[in-house]
């Protein structure tokens, strides 16, 4: 069987049927004890009964064989018809009358061979004990089948076994139901995993429960969308590479081809701007590097227990003349905080960053700020420009790979890659980097770092 609705269709039927077979025997023989327990007990009621009413009239027991012999007990066919063996006995135990084929007489002696089903039951007369009667053999009651009793429990029988198919086609209509409800998103996702391996990526099925196995299908939907997702940033990355390769080799090659052929003169402005691309494509290079060991976990850090407001100030002097030449204020406020464990190289390159960054998007006149506080259990170090802030669209997408939000922007000769390089940093040293826009106007980057512990490195 190949069909997992069938399976789970025929494994419901088989439990089902299985508590059904088993209810229905467990009922039906329950009910033949306890039915012939009631008629037993209705047959010993009513000969205690009839024996005291003969002794009431008759004053003693003579005769009163007649009466027990008379009585119809269970698997006997009415007056006269037999009866269950029956010994009756006076208070001291003397043998009055009795039932038993081969005639018991004598005392009352459990040892002499007769079974007995109960104990003596006492026989009383206005409130006086004036025999007791013993009932033997009682074991043996399937011959009332043949009484009006029997035909109630064949009509009983009869209903127990009804209601066991009745059970069991109930069991596979719901266990077909169940198998097919339980089935259906599971062949979707069968499905889906089949459109995704034929390329179908960003593929979604639909989730039509909260259990796990809408879990699962809430799982493969959001693999889906972030497979297709990074599908579409590879090769949008793809094409970025190449367009940034492009420009600088086009440019290189046009000189040199311009130099071989003699049509353009070596001069040190010639020089100067092959030597400016080939520094380009070097970035460029070097950035890619960066990011593959970032993805590969193989990026080496020296960590050293350092003081934030030293990295800041850092940055901050490497890029003064930059800021200086447009009249851009540098300022760098740096509370009490404590020390954390970072490679200092490469935190100073995610600040300089993005310092750099941010010069590129301040106005002439305006102000950057580099500022450090202890947040909570980790040190938040932040940049914070007054240029025009960031679209809310593209804050979402601030950290990818190559993104550019201004799709026209003059190439300023940066690989596109700074801020992806940036978050890959930070990540490495256990933090984490956001941005957000400030009221007053600009962005604001903030990057939040563990604290050194003892031994010099970041706390968990």
């Amino acid at each position: 069987m190949r069909s997992l609705t069938l399976k789970l269709a025929l494994s419901f039927l088989v439990v089902g049927l299985a508590g059904v077979v088993l209810v229905a025997v467990i009922v039906r023989r329950q009910t033949l004890l306890e039915f012939d327990r009631f008629i037993v007990d209705q047959y010993q009621a009513d000969v205690i009964a009839r024996a005291g009413d003969y002794y009431t009239e008759a004053g003693d027991w003579a005769g009163v064989e007649s009466i027990l012999r008379g009585r119809r007990g269970p698997g006997g066919g009415g007056p006269g018809g037999g009866s269950r063996p029956v010994i009756l006995t006076d208070t001291s135990g003397e043998v009055i009358a009795s039932t038993v084929d081969d005639g018991y007489r004598g005392s009352m002696n459990y040892d002499d061979g007769a079974t007995a089903s109960s104990d003596p039951l006492p026989i009383e007369v206005e409130g006086t004990v004036v025999g007791y009667v013993q009932f033997l053999d009682m074991s043996e009651t399937q011959d009332l089948r043949e009484t009006a009793e029997a035909a109630f429990l064949d009509r009983m029988s009869r209903a127990i076994l009804i209601s066991a198919i009745g059970a069991g086609l109930l069991a596979l209509v719901l266990g077909a139901a169940l198998a097919s409800t339980i089935s259906r998103p599971v062949r979707e996702l069968t499905d889906g995993t089949k459109a995704l391996a034929a390329g179908d990526l960003g593929h979604q099925v639909p989730v039509r429960t909260a259990d796990e196995i809408g879990q699962l299908a809430q799982s493969f939907n959001r693999m889906s969308a972030d497979l297709a997702h990074s599908t579409q940033l590879r090769k949008q990355m793809t094409a970025d590479i190449a367009h940034d390769l492009r420009t600088p080799l086009s440019v290189i090659l046009g000189y040199s081809e311009a130099l071989q052929d003699d049509k353009l003169p070596g001069t040190p402005e010639v020089y100067g701007a092959m030597h400016r691309q080939a520094q380009h494509l070097n970035r460029l290079i070097e950035d890619l590097r960066t990011l593959s060991l970032a993805d590969a976990g193989q990026l080496s850090l020296q960590r050293r227990t350092v003081q934030p407001g030293d990295l800041l100030e850092h940055a901050a002097i490497a890029y003064l003349p930059q800021a200086e030449e447009r009249g851009i204020q540098l300022s760098v406020t740096a509370e009490a905080t404590p020390a954390i464990s970072v490679d200092p190289d490469r935190l100073v390159q995610v600040i300089g960053n993005l310092v750099g960054n941010a010069l590129r998007h301040t106005p002439d006149g305006g102000h950057i700020d580099l500022a450090a506080a202890l947040v909570g259990p980790r040190v938040v170090l932040a940049v914070t420009d007054n240029g025009p802030g960031i679209p809310g669209d593209e804050l979402p997408h601030i950290f990818e790979r190559f993104y550019r939000g201004d799709k026209a922007r003059v190439d300023d000769g940066s690989s596109g890659l700074g801020l992806a390089i940036a978050r890959s940093l930070v990540e490495a040293h256990g933090g984490q980097i956001g941005v957000e826009n400030v009221a007053s106007g600009g962005a604001r980057f903030s990057i939040a770092l563990p604290l050194a512990n003892g031994n010099g490195h970041a706390a968990a």
